[in-house]
């Protein structure tokens, strides 16, 4: 379940560059070429560029590839460097809650506006961070599965 989660997150966040790619591409090549520029390119490859950071900071912290000083886990023992991902994980378990509800919040407030280079409401662009959030929620929660099934096998033993 864990590997397609994480296939998931790698097309999406592929998904999300190849769209900044393409659009930034033929936003250039239609400004430049043909002396006509596409209004909505930069719009939307923004919220692209938003998608595929939410996507990609899931896939990176599911991973343990994110960016992170090392230099206190390198100092503790092996017990309390758990205790450290633990907490760790509990942070982003908590994060992903706080970043759903605020973005729903800020979703429901201001998603009925419309974007001004697409006319499109801004819901479909807001949802990143409920999306986002939700997701960093469930790989938090596959992350604290390991602790727990950890846990259980040496309580077992």
């Amino acid at each position: 379940m864990k590997r397609l989660y994480k296939l998931l997150l790698s097309f999406l966040t592929g998904s999300s560059l190849f769209v900044v790619f393409a659009v930034v591409l033929a936003s250039s090549l239609s400004r430049y070429l043909f002396n006509a520029p596409i209004q909505w390119s930069e719009e939307i490859a923004k919220y692209a560029m938003i998608y595929g950071t939410m996507f990609g900071m899931v896939l990176c912290y599911l991973e343990g590839i994110h960016i992170r000083f090392t230099f206190l886990e390198d100092m503790l023992g092996d017990k309390l460097r758990q205790v450290l991902f633990l907490v760790s994980d509990l942070v982003a378990l908590a994060t992903g809650v706080v970043l759903t509800y605020s973005g729903y919040l800020f979703m429901m407030k201001r998603g009925a506006l419309q974007a001004p280079g697409t006319g499109i409401q801004m819901y479909y662009f807001q949802v990143a961070m409920v999306i986002g959030g939700a997701l960093l929620v469930i790989a938090a929660l596959f992350r604290l599965s390991t602790y727990l099934r950890k846990s259980t096998t040496s309580q077992q033993g």
